[in-house]
């Protein structure tokens, strides 16, 4: 097996205000949309982040056409996550949950979307030396 290309696929209430939060605070940008469908990505993402309105007739598995986004978070690494911080607050997106460094080495916080989708940014921090990595 080869794959060619990764995606998520997220079932909620508003899928343009989901995109438009992507868009605006993370950089992914639109690839294609349709009715209750919006597919988004950025180069370095290495995967598709994909929206689709909870309930869509086409979406299967039917049993699942109702659910929504739950449980789950978007986790994206990054390189700085002070600078990261900074500038989400800058833009004045509402912190979930408030830096913090666990003790095996993640340094993250964590922002919700306007459905209610949790997206954490994290940086990992060398275990030898202590600096962040």
């Amino acid at each position: 097996m080869q794959i060619t290309a990764s995606a998520i696929s997220l079932n909620v209430d508003d899928v343009t205000a989901s995109a438009t939060f992507i868009k605006q605070h993370f950089a992914f940008h639109e690839e294609m949309s349709a009715e209750g469908f919006i597919s988004l990505s950025r180069p370095d993402a290495s995967f598709n982040l994909i929206f689709l309105q909870t309930g869509l007739e086409t979406f299967k598995p039917i049993h699942m056409r109702g659910h929504r986004a739950d449980g789950l978070l978007i986790v994206f690494v990054v390189d700085d996550i002070d600078r990261e911080y900074i500038r989400i607050q800058s833009e004045g997106v509402p912190i979930t949950t408030a830096i913090e460094t666990e003790p095996w080495g993640e340094r993250f916080f964590q922002v919700t979307d306007p459905n209610g989708v949790v997206i954490q940014l994290v940086q990992w921090i060398t275990e030898n030396t202590g600096e962040l990595g």
